[in-house]
């Protein structure tokens, strides 16, 4: 329709209390002067000019640095292997088509249409801010940890260039209950403590379990880890400590100017990993026994794909590989520019982000099959374990096994991991300073990413005490998975069903100039937050006390997990009697209406095209009054 031709009750297409009332729910429109003239002082502040990335080719290549990380290298092939190989895939790509896909675009679009961060975001529903809020501090508390990881990695690069392998063959100190990484130097030939042993061995209790050198070597070498954390978790190891140093340094250096520098290292962040992982593949596949272990990988197990324990690990590895609900993504594609084809690059960074997974997969397995081969086993499960220690255990144990220069595979690999942690990381904290700059813009970028670098490696310094892996364990769970899925769930239903997703679909065609598919109405008003919902319920309806190679945490562990969990969901009903309180409304009602309703500067932050959207948008969204509940819901899943 001809917009000259629409008939509108307001020139600027707001309502009369001076919000819009574009929703696909009923709104009241009383007047309210006092409404008004608040959000007209807000929409009066003129904030510095948002930067934007130098060209559309960085933004891609910085959603890829972010989302091809750690969880496809180091998780996903594991995960596979836990959850039956090929049976685990099917659950996988189909989750990601059905969860994926459909967030990763959504916060490609209403970042890039609102040029706003992750919390500043919700000014489309300033009541669900704590969304953003919990999301923020969710971010900050993976990012403190991720660089400890990244730091532990930096160590196993470094040793990666002495010969021997310093993990690959026992030391005297670590007793009798050793066995070698590497093949040729003990006649000890399993590689998870196996039965085959000396023959005057006897095991007088589970504690004698045999163990590899290189698990002995990251337990006792890098970590000096303690048996518990009864009596506190100790002092940081000094050589971890630089480790973190760098690792914060490398972070700091790339984002101190925003997007302008993170956009230039962003094409080494993002390409470079895959020049080692397609060396690896070529040499992982040329060896003996390789194919058994990448069929192994492909080759479904048809009894485990109904097991809900399969479908929960396909969920959670594609929401962690993606980067989804952790804010990140909105950052990035709030410093694009309006119109740029955020489709397109949602369709790519998700096709890549499986390729990547399978990719590895096919690399890792076919290691463990050459492996299988080596020790003469046909059960390609059994060769090495998964756990939180694996790119640190597991992997460097069959780095070792390599007969000819193992050094070479050492370097590439944890240099590899390296640069992944970094890219990750890179993303993290960048949200955590768009958060804060979007909410104190006279902050200077530099200024803000050196508070965050210098808070974040203090509070990292607890990952790399002697008991650091037990509170890196405790707030990955209580830090990370605890609030990531509420969260989740709460930012779908908020732009689902509060803000609409009739109204995100109307947005999309204004900014993109393309229709929305019923696929995409579909998953954002039903199928995604539903299947969200049930794996919440999983997740609670099966939740265990969190254990550390199955070792009791102390209760002051267990109280501050909690209470980090506490902090992050109780962002939720804070934030909206913050919101409700702070709205200019004359009775309690008005006041809830309003915090549930966009604010008037809601919109492009052109304010030629804000007012433009605004008049386009209004006659497109007036809900159906007077026919029912029925008529909202089916105008907002369908038009």
């Amino acid at each position: 329709m001809d917009t000259s031709q629409r008939n509108h009750q307001n020139a600027a297409f707001v309502g009369d209390d001076g919000r819009s009332t574009a929703s696909t729910v009923e709104i009241s429109t009383n007047s309210s002067a006092l409404r008004a003239n608040s959000d007209d002082q807000e929409a009066a502040k003129v904030p510095e000019e948002r930067a934007t990335w130098g060209k559309g080719v960085e933004f891609l290549m910085s959603c890829i640095a972010m989302s091809v990380g750690l969880g496809n290298v180091w998780r996903f092939p594991f995960t596979a292997l836990d959850n039956g190989g090929g049976a685990f895939l099917i659950p996988y790509l189909i989750v990601l088509f059905l969860i994926g896909k459909p967030i990763y675009y959504l916060e490609m679009v209403i970042g890039q249409f609102s040029s706003r961060g992750s919390v500043k975001v919700f000014d489309l529903c300033p009541a669900m801010k704590g969304v953003g809020a919990g999301q923020a501090f969710q971010v900050f508390m993976l990012s403190t940890y991720y660089a400890a990881l990244v730091a532990i990695i930096g160590r196993y690069f470094i040793e990666s260039f002495r010969n021997p392998l310093p993990w690959s063959t026992c030391r005297a100190e670590w007793g009798i209950h050793c066995i070698n990484s590497a093949p040729d130097a003990s006649n000890w030939s399993r590689v998870e403590g196996a039965d085959q042993r000396p023959q005057n061995y006897t095991m007088k209790s589970q504690s004698d379990r045999v163990i590899t050198s290189s698990e002995w070597y990251f337990v006792t070498e890098v970590l000096h880890e303690k048996p518990n954390i009864e009596e506190g978790i100790g002092l940081p190891n000094w050589e971890l400590v630089i480790g973190l140093f760098v690792a914060w340094a490398c972070v700091f250096l790339i984002i101190r100017r925003g997007v302008k520098s993170s956009g230039k290292a962003s094409y080494f962040l993002a390409l470079f990993p895959y020049v080692i992982m397609g060396v690896l593949l070529v040499r992982a596949v040329t060896l003996p026994g390789s194919i058994d272990g990448i069929y192994y990988f492909i080759k479904p197990q048809w009894g485990k794909i109904l097991d809900p324990k399969v479908w929960y690990a396909a969920v959670t590895q594609c929401f962690y590989s993606l980067s989804v609900c952790f804010g990140n993504i909105i950052m990035y594609s709030s410093f694009n520019k309006f119109g740029h084809n955020v489709h397109r690059d949602a369709a790519i960074v998700t096709g890549l982000d499986t390729m990547t997974s399978l990719l590895a997969g096919f690399t890792i397995f076919g290691i463990l099959g050459h492996l299988a081969h080596e020790i003469g086993t046909d059960d390609i499960g059994s060769v090495v374990k998964g756990g939180a220690g694996l790119a640190f255990i597991s992997y460097p144990d069959a780095i070792a096994k390599f007969k000819q220069l193992p050094q070479i595979f050492s370097v590439l690999f944890f240099l590899m991991l390296f640069v992944l942690g970094i890219g990750s990381n890179i993303a993290m904290t960048s949200c955590s300073v768009t958060a804060i700059r979007d909410r104190f813009p006279n902050f200077g970028q530099w200024q803000c990413s050196l508070l965050i670098a210098v808070v974040s490696f203090i509070i990292g310094l607890v990952y790399i005490t002697p008991g650091g892996q037990y509170m890196l364990t405790l707030v990955d769970f209580f830090g990370a998975s605890m609030i990531a899925l509420v969260l989740g769930i709460a930012e779908l239903y908020t732009i689902g069903w509060i803000y609409g997703t009739d109204r995100l679909c109307k947005d999309i065609e204004f900014m993109l100039g393309r229709k929305v598919g019923l696929y995409w109405r579909l998953c954002w008003s039903i199928f995604t937050p539903v299947i969200m919902t049930v794996i919440l319920i999983y997740f609670y309806a099966t939740y265990q006390p969190l254990t550390y190679n199955n070792i009791v945490y102390p209760n002051w562990a267990y109280t501050i997990g909690w209470l980090i969990t506490a902090f992050g969901i109780l962002q939720l009903p804070i934030w909206m009697i913050v919101a409700i309180v702070r709205d200019p409304g004359q009775t309690l009602g008005a006041k809830i209406r309003g915090a549930f309703t966009p604010k008037k500067n809601w919109g492009p932050s052109d304010p030629l095209l804000r007012e433009q959207y605004h008049k386009e948008i209004e006659n497109e969204l007036t809900p159906k009054r007077g026919q029912g509940i029925w008529a909202a819901i089916k105008q907002n899943i369908f038009g």
